[in-house]
C-alpha cells in the first residue's frame, strides 16, 4: 500500500485551486518521494518550478524567468569562433576532443574570457578569500601546491593480482580525501587533441560539497559569496585527494599522473568518471552521483598499476532529465536545453556554451544548476534510485505481458 498522505495546497502564488498529491504522485516525480507534507520546501521547490498558475496538476511551467542577457564586455571577451561548433556539436563522427576554456591560453580561442572571468573571480573585495579557498596566486591557471609534492617512483613494483590493487588504492582513496571513487580503462577520445596519455587505466575520485553552501549560489560580485568559496574548496580537496593517490602508486614502484579541475590537462575526465561507476551525465551537463547527485567535483590519475575496470552506474538520472524541467528552467542565460545533441558522434547532454560562458563568468562559476538539481537534495538522491528501480521493474513486468 502506497504511504501517500493526502495533501491540498491552496497557495494563491502556486494555484489556482487544490492539487491532491495522489493525482500528483501519479503523474510527476512527487511519486518518488515517500510522504509529502503541506509546508516542505522540497514540495513548494517542486511546485514553483514544474505546476502552472492556470491549471495546477497537469503541465509542466513554461519558463517565467526572463532570459539573461551578457553585458558589452563580455560578449567581446568572447571569441569570434562559435565555442559549440568548436565542440563538435552536430559532428556526427567521433574524434578527440580539442584543448578549451580551461586549458592553458595558446591553445584555444578563449585567452581573453580566460583572463576576463579572472578578472571578476579573484580582484573583488573578497579576492584574498576567493584565491585561498582555490589555491591560486591570481593567474588564469596557475594555481599553488595542492596536496603533496610528486615523489619519486619505486624501484621495484610491488606485485599484486589487478583485483588486489584496485581494492587497495579504492581503500587508499577513501582514507586520504575521496568520497567515493572509480576505475575505468582509458579510451583514445578521451585525450584531448595535442597531448598524449600513455597510461592505461584512469582511477577517479568524487568529492562531495557541502550542501547548504552550495545552495547560496550564485556568488555574484558583493553578495554571498559561500557557493563560490565552497566550490573552490572542493577542487582543492579533490586535487589534494589525486595527488595522494597519484604518490601513493608511485610508492608501489608504478607511474601515475594527476589531472586536478578546473585546469585542463590530457584527461577529459567526465566520460572516464561516467564509465568508472561515477554516476550518468546530465542535461546541465554536470555528473549526477547516486548519492550525491550533482552536488561534487572531479579530479583523476591515470596509471600503469595494473587494475580492473568497475561497470558503468545507471540508475535512472539520465532517464530522469528528459522529463525534469527544473535546471532548464532555473538557468539565467537559458544555456541548458530539453533534447540531447550529437557531439563528436555520441548523442549526449550538451549545453549552450555561448550562453553559459558569459553568465559563468560574471556569476563567478555560477553553480545555480548543481544546486537545484533534484537529486543534490541531502537524502532524495537514494529515494530517486529506489523509486526508479521499481518503475524500471514494473515496466520490464508488464513489456513481459
Amino acid at each position: 500500500m502506497r504511504e501517500w498522505v493526502c495533501l491540498f495546497l491552496y497557495s494563491p502564488s502556486l494555484t489556482n485551486g487544490p492539487i491532491n498529491s495522489s493525482e500528483f504522485a501519479s503523474q510527476y516525480h512527487g511519486e518518488w518521494f515517500p510522504q509529502l507534507y503541506p509546508g516542505q520546501k522540497i514540495l513548494y521547490d517542486y511546485f514553483r518550478v514544474h505546476i502552472t498558475h492556470e491549471t495546477g496538476v497537469g503541465k509542466i511551467m513554461a519558463r517565467k524567468k526572463p532570459v539573461w542577457e551578457p553585458p558589452e564586455a563580455a560578449q567581446k571577451a568572447m571569441a569570434k569562433i562559435d565555442g559549440n561548433e568548436y565542440s563538435g556539436v552536430g559532428e556526427t563522427e567521433s574524434r578527440r576532443p580539442k584543448p578549451f576554456f580551461w586549458h592553458p591560453a595558446d591553445e584555444h580561442h578563449w585567452g581573453d574570457m580566460q583572463k576576463y572571468t579572472a578578472e571578476i573571480m579573484f580582484k573583488g573585495d573578497d579576492g584574498p578569500d576567493v584565491m585561498q579557498a582555490f589555491c591560486v596566486d591570481g593567474r588564469p591557471g596557475k594555481y599553488l601546491q595542492r596536496g603533496p609534492e610528486l615523489n619519486e617512483i619505486a624501484g621495484i613494483k610491488e606485485q599484486k593480482t589487478p583485483e588486489g590493487w584496485s581494492a587497495e588504492v579504492k581503500q587508499f582513496a577513501l582514507a586520504n580525501g575521496a568520497d567515493d571513487v572509480g576505475i575505468a580503462a582509458l579510451q583514445p577520445h578521451w585525450v584531448f587533441e595535442g597531448y598524449e596519455l600513455e597510461l592505461p587505466w584512469i582511477i577517479t575520485i568524487a568529492v562531495a560539497h557541502d550542501y547548504e553552501h552550495l545552495q547560496h549560489a550564485p556568488s555574484l560580485p558583493g553578495e554571498d559569496n559561500r557557493a563560490l568559496l565552497e566550490i573552490g574548496k572542493q577542487y582543492t580537496r579533490a586535487a589534494s585527494a589525486a595527488s595522494e593517490i597519484r604518490n601513493f602508486i608511485r610508492r608501489k614502484g608504478y607511474d601515475a599522473k594527476a589531472f586536478e579541475g578546473p585546469r585542463g590537462g590530457a584527461l577529459l575526465m567526465i566520460p572516464a568518471a561516467v564509465a568508472s561507476g561515477l554516476g550518468e551525465l546530465g542535461k546541465h551537463h554536470s555528473m549526477i552521483h547516486r548519492k550525491f547527485g550533482s552536488n561534487f567535483r572531479l579530479s583523476a590519475v591515470a596509471t600503469d598499476m595494473p587494475l580492473v575496470a568497475d561497470a558503468p552506474d545507471d540508475f535512472g538520472a539520465d532517464e530522469f532529465c528528459t522529463s525534469c524541467q527544473v535546471c532548464t528552467n532555473e538557468c539565467p542565460p537559458a544555456a541548458i536545453t530539453d533534447s540531447k545533441q550529437m557531439v563528436r558522434g555520441v548523442e549526449k547532454w550538451h549545453v549552450d556554451f555561448e550562453k553559459c560562458m558569459p553568465y559563468f563568468a560574471e556569476a563567478r562559476s555560477c553553480g545555480i544548476c548543481l544546486a537545484v538539481c533534484p537529486w543534490s537534495r541531502p537524502g532524495i538522491a537514494d529515494r530517486l534510485v529506489m523509486k526508479w528501480a521499481k518503475r524500471r521493474k514494473k515496466r520490464a513486468s508488464e513489456n513481459k505481458n
